[in-house]
């Protein structure tokens, strides 16, 4: 009888927590159609009270159903899950070994496919990727021993342990980190890699407090053995001539510290450099760090026409080659970072893959191309793109976001939001726990690895010893007739040799770019 009562007591009250709930889910349901038929905001919401929320929510919720139920492994944007399954799985260091057949579309436009050797070197005759100088005019010059290394992440739009990983990732790699326009923090120097100092246009951590250079701190900077060489910021490919602001409710003593700015005040970057306004000014600055420094000193940008770079490589000739940059990053219209407009994002900037041939192609036209280095940078994720990268002819190819894979990201787009899942571009502890940078360097450094040894073997396969031997005549490009052509014959490398009428028509002197 006992457990006969209970269990009708247990029933009664599941029954009126039942009722209380339907209760209260009408009572919900009730003041969500009175607020959605009163609000003016949203037209579907007034019209359609209560049921026109779930458009909201399914919108919100779609781009995670699409990503993990319904698009095809090579559909998304702007990264596919193909891309990010490569870095993923080579983080892991468990190899890239496909079965069966590629998943790859062929016949897609603008496919890179790489031209195989009849008789490739033999294993005794291949040979790793050698060092390549930087800076011959540095009172240091750096001998940059990867082609692959890590692009422009700040402090502050990335963890403090997504830097640490990253540090002690590339160290054990080999490779350079660089640190972005927010400064040199001690998470950059914890691991000991070679470090890439970027002077954004708010000159964080060289700045005096009214945002000039200071050369005192320029100096500081340089005296660290790690830093080898400094990166002048003129634009970035997601927000090309775009400022921005750091709220000074973001600026705590450490960031403040670390820039160089003023304990919760407001921070704003100039979309350019307010003393550099022509080519002229360009070189003097450049030469001006590399004088104050004794390191290496270059510049990143995006390439809007090709036309407007002219002017500098003929100044360069003038003031003589030691005057020269010396490194050029280009950076591809469909770069990432944290948060931009989506003007700028979409529509601004040429494209990697047009810009970095253009680039290389002013440069030896005016016969620096043992003076100035090219590093490209722009969604360069995979051992194609970076090789294709090297074929166009850039010495070195950096990644950011093909990193931040390797760090767990899972293309989740809330950089700018403070709310990333995986704790790689949020300072909120409980998201940041995630990251465990034991784990993560780890997988950094596999990363870079796998990048480097599979870049190695597409050179060894098209018949080189070594990738930076890879030429334009290794790789075709595919068409929209489904036809691949040579790389060489859609873009022929520059040779003084060639007569006039055998240049490719945008390297001809006074051309449209």
């Amino acid at each position: 009888m006992g457990i006969l009562n209970f269990a009708a007591s247990a029933m009664e009250w599941l029954v009126l927590i039942f009722i209380v709930l339907i209760g209260v889910v009408a009572a919900v349901a009730v003041v969500f159609f009175v607020v959605d038929r009163a609000q003016t905001a949203d037209a579907v919401r007034r019209n359609y009270p209560l049921i026109g929320r779930f458009r909201g929510w399914f919108s919100k919720l779609g781009e995670f159903f699409r990503q993990y139920f319904f698009a095809m492994d090579r559909e998304e944007m702007p990264f596919n899950r193909a891309q990010r399954d490569w870095v993923h799985h080579a983080s892991r260091g468990e190899g890239n070994m496909v079965s069966f057949g590629s998943t790859r579309n062929l016949s897609i436009p603008g496919t890179a496919i790489f031209v195989n050797a009849a008789f490739p070197p033999l294993d005794d005759q291949v040979a790793n990727t050698q060092p390549l100088q930087i800076g011959p005019y540095a009172r240091e010059p750096y001998d940059a021993p990867s082609f692959f290394n890590i692009s422009g992440m700040s402090y502050g739009a990335i963890s403090r342990p997504a830097v640490r990983a990253l540090s002690k990732g590339a160290a054990q790699a080999g490779i350079w980190l660089n640190t972005g326009e927010g400064g040199l923090s001690p998470y950059h120097l914890e691991g000991g890699c070679d470090i890439v100092f970027q002077i954004g246009t708010a000159k964080y951590g060289v700045r005096d407090h009214e945002g000039r250079m200071d050369d005192d701190r320029l100096r500081a900077v340089a005296a660290h053995p790690q830093v080898k060489m400094f990166e002048l910021k003129l634009a970035q490919g997601a927000k090309p001539g775009k400022g921005g602001i750091l709220p000074g409710a973001k600026v705590t003593s450490e960031i403040a510290e670390i820039r160089g700015i003023l304990v919760g005040e407001d921070s704003i970057s100039p979309n350019r450099h307010l003393e550099i306004a022509d080519y002229g000014a360009l070189l003097d600055m450049i030469g001006h760090i590399r004088e104050v420094t004794g390191k290496p000193a270059g510049f990143k940008t995006v390439v809007g026409s090709s036309e407007a770079y002219e002017e500098l490589f003929r100044l360069i000739l003038e003031r003589g080659e030691e005057s020269a940059p010396d490194f050029i990053t280009v950076d591809g219209g469909e770069g990432g970072t944290g948060a931009a407009p989506m003007p700028l994002m979409d529509l601004v900037g040429m494209p990697l893959r047009e810009a970095l041939l253009r680039m290389v192609d002013l440069r030896d036209r005016h016969g620096l191309k043992e003076r100035i280095r090219i590093v490209a940078s722009g969604k360069l994720v995979n051992p194609s793109d970076v090789a294709w990268a090297i074929c166009a002819g850039a010495d070195f190819v950096t990644t950011a976001r093909g990193f931040m894979f390797s760090l767990g990201c899972i293309q989740a787009m809330k950089c700018g939001r403070n709310t990333c899942p995986t704790g790689v571009t949020t300072h909120q502890p409980h998201l940041q726990r995630g990251l465990v940078v034991e784990e993560k360097y780890l997988k950094v450094a596999n990363y870079a690895k796998s990048i480097v040894k599979e870049v190695e073997t597409i050179a060894h396969s098209v018949g080189v010893a070594e990738p930076r031997l890879m030429r334009r005549r290794h790789v075709r490009v595919v068409q929209a007739n489904g036809e691949s052509v040579p790389l060489r014959q859609l873009r022929p490398s520059w040779d003084p040799t060639m007569g006039e009428e055998n240049r490719p028509r945008s390297d001809r002197p006074g051309a449209p770019g």
